[in-house]
């Protein structure tokens, strides 16, 4: 009898375990402009009170399966994420010439995608859960490039995060308007984003007193944290890699700046 009675409390145990760690990824859309945006909004349900939020930006094929999983695992750090939109439409590029030809035309009119970004900023703040005050965004390559320029321009973020991201500015830094504390994930090896790149965001920061945390992963590629990077490295014969110790450090290394600069 007390073994069942044991076993049954063990059940019940696990399930509610289980139901703490449960996250909810929902499918929104938000406008900007007369323009729908597609993003996946991911949230623990059972959590209660405000939270902090954290803005996931896509790498450059747009808004797939691996930023919403980003999200996810976001959430399940107890924050509130929603991977963004920006292209919009949830437009998903098929190929690299198809990805290049999007991700440029964002940086090339980036007012647009400034606008495009402030409008999932908005967004999040909306929600119920979240407490607007305390919000920091990530990117991955293309969406490392777009984080960082948002800081630069004087975003209302507590902090960035850029992975394998794009370093060079749209507009330079200025001294005083970078609001968000940052943190650059770097690929040594990376042959999209060499290390005089690297050298010149450390300059450009430093003069516009910026905080800027650099780690390089030596070995590491560009599309260092993503598991695909192989698969597209053999399908499109680019120099990309996985590097699945960078990936977890690097993860590591974010999710204790994000308990720094939320907290």
């Amino acid at each position: 009898m007390m073994k069942r009675t044991l076993l049954a409390l063990l059940l019940v145990f696990a399930f509610v375990a289980c139901q703490k760690n449960h996250v909810r990824g929902e499918e929104v859309t938000y406008k900007f402009g007369d323009q729908t945006l597609k993003g996946l909004l991911a949230y623990a349900p059972e959590q209660t009170g405000k939270r902090p939020a954290v803005l996931v930006v896509h790498e450059w094929w747009g808004n797939n399966d691996y930023s919403r999983k980003r999200a996810m695992q976001l959430a399940e750090l107890g924050y509130v994420a929603l991977a963004i939109d920006m292209y919009g439409d949830g437009k998903i590029a098929a190929n690299p010439d198809e990805a290049g030809k999007m991700a440029g035309g964002v940086m090339k009119d980036f007012e647009k995608g400034k606008g495009r970004f402030a409008a999932a900023l908005d967004f999040v703040k909306q929600q119920p859960q979240v407490d607007p005050t305390r919000i920091a965004a990530i990117g991955y390559c293309f969406g490392g490039g777009v984080v960082l320029n948002m800081a630069r321009q004087g975003a209302d973020l507590k902090g960035v995060v850029s992975f394998h991201g794009g370093l060079d500015p749209v507009k330079p830094a200025k001294k005083g308007e970078v609001k968000a504390r940052i943190l650059v994930a770097h690929g040594g090896a990376d042959s999209f984003v060499p290390m005089e790149k690297v050298d010149a965001i450390k300059k450009e920061m430093s003069e516009a007193g910026a905080d800027l945390t650099v780690t390089v992963y030596p070995g590491a590629t560009h599309v260092f944290t993503n598991p695909d990077a192989d698969k597209y490295a053999k399908e499109f014969k680019m120099p990309i890699a996985y590097n699945a110790e960078a990936d977890k450090k690097s993860w590591e290394e974010m999710t204790n700046f994000l308990s720094s600069v939320l907290k």
